[in-house]
């Protein structure tokens, strides 16, 4: 049996309908905060299970019986609650007999435990020290908080604007990532092992480019760091650093295929609207 926690989540969701093309759905168990508004998962046919990051004895009852457990991090920004959050997954998948644990990191958490990686790192290194098998996932940040249904005003302007300075983002799909994660949490000759996982590397020219091209309307890159506010100015000031550009091939390992291309993905968030 595999749980799968944070199941009500944007991944989590994305993570069990795909568990459930490979497995049955009485060996796939979603655990949640909130069971009574996880109606969606029960409907799939999987035993939704109270699990609460905050509630060490529900976390207990919502393993019991696992093989495997998908930790997902926990979507609290402080790191000091994050970590007893994650340290508390952590010491109740081995309370109930968890044999192996998958947990979505993030990238550079495995050589920085400062800022942002600081309950990732405290939690990888909990996992590691553990006793359980373990697989580690380290995310890039998700192309979608990128490519998004704004793209429809830029492609409608003729404009697209960043911050960037045209440097490249090694974003990823959570198509691909819970791809990935259930490839790892279905095959053991993923244990004891890290990814580090990277989409292709892309650039807000590059995506100017694409969005004309599915739209077929001439789109301009603009650059203006000015005009970019809020989460997205911190983001687009990562790139602007070169902080973004790191690659590696491990994401095309995992899934057995190249990541979906920053085409594809245009041409889908263009669809969802």
């Amino acid at each position: 049996m595999i749980v799968v926690s944070a199941a009500s989540g944007a991944l989590g969701r994305l993570v069990v309908e795909r568990l459930l093309t490979r497995l049955p759905a009485d060996q796939v168990v979603a655990a949640v905060r909130a069971p009574d508004r996880a109606a969606g998962l029960a409907a799939l046919g999987v035993d939704v299970r109270h699990g609460d990051y905050d509630d060490p004895a529900s976390l207990r009852s919502a393993f019991a019986g696992a093989r495997r457990l998908l930790l997902i991090s926990s979507p609290e920004l402080a790191p000091d609650r994050r970590i007893r959050q994650h340290l508390a997954a952590v010491e109740a998948a081995g309370a109930s007999g968890v044999r192996a644990v998958a947990y979505t990191s993030f990238l550079g958490a495995d050589r920085d435990g400062g800022g942002m990686n600081a309950a990732h790192h405290a939690t990888e290194r909990a996992i590691v020290n553990s006793g359980l098998d373990y697989v580690i996932l380290r995310h890039p940040f998700y192309t979608e908080a990128f490519v998004d249904a704004g793209l429809r005003a830029a492609a409608e302007s003729g404009i697209l604007v960043s911050g960037t300075g045209g440097r490249g983002l090694n974003t990823a799909l959570r198509t691909d990532l819970a791809e990935a994660a259930v490839n790892v949490l279905t095959d053991d000759d993923h244990l004891g092992r890290g990814y580090d996982l990277t989409g292709p590397l892309w650039t807000y020219p590059q995506l100017a480019r694409e969005l004309g091209d599915v739209t077929g309307t001439k789109v301009e890159y603009h650059e203006d760091a000015g005009a970019i506010t809020g989460p997205m100015a911190f983001l687009q000031g990562l790139a602007l650093a070169g902080a973004l550009e790191r690659q590696t091939d491990d994401l095309r390992r995992v899934l057995g295929r190249p990541p979906t291309s920053l085409r594809r993905a245009v041409e889908h968030v263009l669809r969802q609207e």
